[in-house]
């Protein structure tokens, strides 16, 4: 069967969507300047990876990006790593995000932020400008200087926007992780970048319920010995803030400020602008250094081209600080749309909240993850028959492969007029490799394209181009928001070992793809959790396809167990409210995955298990799984994990299933 034939097309552009994106205005504008003609998007990639230096000039200035000294060129060296884009410029990060703040724009929302725990806020582009002088000023009396970390324990709302864009005008590094994380994974964090500021809540709300975390906050400042100064905010108004002799409130470092502008203090183009964070369930998180011209261009790209977001959107994007989707979301404000933010419990108070959002707020640009879209499906939610959701263009899907079933309810009952948007890219590039455009079908289970400028193929073990079927996904070029280094990394070894030892020279993601016939692609899960029974190489994502259609399964997660030279593949399996793991059900997920996938990847063993571990950015723990079914040593980073208690639960399931010694 081709792939054309597995992956009909349920969603198509019209004429108008060809020519008056913004993706469709680029190409017309590209070709009135000689270059072309491009017949279609494939001929538009291929000319963006071929005229690479030439494609992100034109980027740049299509997205109307400011500098305060031009580059006399794109590309100085093209090495991999070490690539140097755009020498010689000099610009400001906020002063590009916030391009559109003035004029007749400055009246226009900029963000609308939601919360379980205050009144929905509402700032313009002007209140929002004038608020990140007041308090880069307030940086500035604290000795905060350019190079300096400013970190981040916040929600995601518009304290988090105003600190990062202050901080970054200065030229200082912002960093943040969530206040959901332990103590323990936010010091694996932010004391290894030895922050100067730190501006944390004094608790949270999640699901109805309130977390003050005050006191403990309290301690992860006695444990960073760098900070100068605190900035306590009442994101839970009923209690007291951060206590100790390095604290500001929020009210009062803006006040402090007030009436200063922004100073947009120019910039290198790799001068670092944010610092992110590896997963870290097997150690120390990795610190991931962006820069300035780099991510700045890269995201105009993703977000005004691939995206279409313009002045006119509404973009929400349902993230936490802890995750690269709110970098993402935050250089949505380049656009000059309003960003409409929320923080809380994507189930709370109900499942269809986020969707009422959605519609109450207009929003033209919805994000989430593929999780979630699971959950609407399984909850049998229908937001296109209950909502008014007709100014909904965009559905952005990531964190995990969208099973072909939810585009079937996103178009069945979820949101049927959009672009379904399924991206993928990681924290690494603080973007995407694979993504959306609005000048080609979406064809079901499937990411429509290569983004543009990225040369992106799959490789096999031979470090050569598959010609068909699933492999190694690699980038061949340069991509200006690969990281300008990990933090304290002096000789970039680790840098290296992490992209650029599989394939000397090429940067491999770690992601087992295939592309299909008609340039679309289909992820099978991470590579480093590639099953091999019997030597045959099976993705992760395949079994997933499978099981988490089915009714009686509310999640699962599959790991290979060593034996006797080869490998088991186990399934664990959450049952459905109500259900439990019968010969049934064992049954038929075995028959569905035969006959879905293959007999190979039928498991050898299938455990109930009360919950599967995630990351606090959402993703499988499918490693430190593996680990503990196969007897290793090394101990996992529970701080990292969203819930490590299932580990613990797993580990006992494991033992009466006699698949670990007791």
């Amino acid at each position: 069967m081709s792939n054309t034939e597995q992956s009909p097309v349920v969603w198509s552009p019209s004429e108008d969507t060809l020519r008056n994106s913004r993706m469709g205005q680029f190409k017309i504008w590209l070709e009135a300047q000689g270059y072309g003609p491009f017949e279609d998007y494939h001929a538009l990639h291929q000319w963006s990876i071929d005229q690479l230096d030439t494609f992100w000039a034109k980027v740049w200035d299509y997205c109307g990006l400011v500098c305060d000294t031009p580059a006399q060129q794109v590309l100085g060296s093209r090495d991999m790593p070490g690539a140097e884009w755009f020498p010689d410029m000099t610009l400001n990060f906020a002063a590009n995000l916030l391009r559109l703040a003035d004029g007749e724009h400055a009246d226009r929302e900029a963000i609308v932020a939601y919360c379980e725990t205050r009144p929905v806020l509402r700032r313009t582009y002007g209140e929002l400008k004038a608020d990140v002088g007041a308090f880069e000023a307030f940086l500035r009396s604290k000795g905060i200087v350019a190079g300096d970390r400013v970190a981040g324990v916040v929600t995601n709302g518009y304290e988090a926007m105003v600190g990062m864009l202050a901080a970054t005008s200065l030229g200082a590094i912002w960093s943040s992780a969530s206040p959901d994380f332990g103590s323990g994974a936010i010091l694996d964090r932010f004391g290894q970048i030895e922050p100067s500021a730190l501006i944390a809540v004094n608790g949270y709300g999640y699901g109805g319920k309130v977390f003050a975390r005050q006191e403990e906050f309290a301690g992860l400042v006695a444990g960073l010995p760098s900070l100068k100064c605190v900035i306590s905010v009442q994101q839970l108004p009923g209690e007291a803030p951060i206590a100790g002799d390095l604290v500001n409130t929020w009210e009062e470092a803006i006040a402090f400020g007030a009436g200063q502008a922004p100073s947009f203090t120019p910039q290198k183009p790799d001068h670092p602008v944010y610092i992110l964070y590896s997963s870290g369930t097997t150690g120390k998180p990795k610190c991931i250094v962006h820069g300035n011209a780099g991510l700045l261009v890269n995201h105009a790209k993703e977000l005004m081209l691939h995206g279409d977001v313009g002045p006119e959107d509404r973009f929400l994007y349902f993230t936490t600080c802890g995750w690269m989707m709110w970098n993402w979301q935050a250089s949505a404000l380049m656009t000059g749309a309003a960003v409409i933010t929320v923080d809380g419990s994507p189930g709370y108070p109900t499942l269809n909240s986020l969707w009422e959002t959605v519609a109450t707020e207009k929003v033209t640009h919805y994000g989430t993850s593929a999780r979630f879209i699971a959950g609407c499906r399984k909850a049998e939610l229908k937001p296109a028959k209950d909502l008014d959701l007709s100014a909904l263009r965009v559905l952005f899907s990531t964190g995990s492969p969208l099973l072909p079933e939810d585009y079937d309810w996103v178009y069945e009952d979820g949101a049927p007029g959009v672009l379904l948007g399924s991206i993928a890219g990681g924290t690494d590039i603080c973007g995407c490799f694979v993504g959306a455009t609005p000048l080609l079908p979406v064809r079901r289970g499937e990411i429509q394209c290569r983004f543009l400028g990225v040369d992106a193929v799959a490789y096999g073990d031979d470090g050569r181009p598959v010609s068909e079927g699933r492999g190694e996904l690699v980038c061949r070029q340069p991509l200006p928001s690969m990281p300008v280094s990990f933090w304290d990394d002096a000789d970039g070894a680790r840098y290296r070992s992490a992209y650029f030892e599989t394939f000397p020279g090429v940067w491999a993601h770690g992601d087992f793809i295939e592309f299909t016939e008609h340039g679309g692609a289909i992820i099978y899960g991470r590579s480093d959790a590639t099953l091999n029974p019997g030597g045959v190489r099976i993705g992760t994502a395949e079994i997933y396809r499978q099981v988490e259609t089915v009714a009686e399964v509310k999640d699962s997660l599959v790991v290979g167990r060593q034996i006797d030279g080869d490998v088991e593949v186990v399934l664990l399996v959450v049952p459905a409210q109500g259900q439990a793991l019968t010969e049934g059900l064992e049954k038929t997920l075995k028959t569905r995955i035969r006959e879905g996938a293959s007999p190979r990847h039928v498991p050898r063993h299938i455990v109930e298990v009360p919950d599967i571990p995630y990351t606090r950015s959402g993703k499988k723990v499918e490693l430190a799984v593996a680990r503990l079914i196969n007897g290793s040593a090394k101990a996992d980073n529970r701080d990292a994990l969203a819930n490590p208690e299932a580990l613990d639960q797993i580990r006992e399931r494991f033992r009466q299933a006699e698949l670990l010694p007791a």
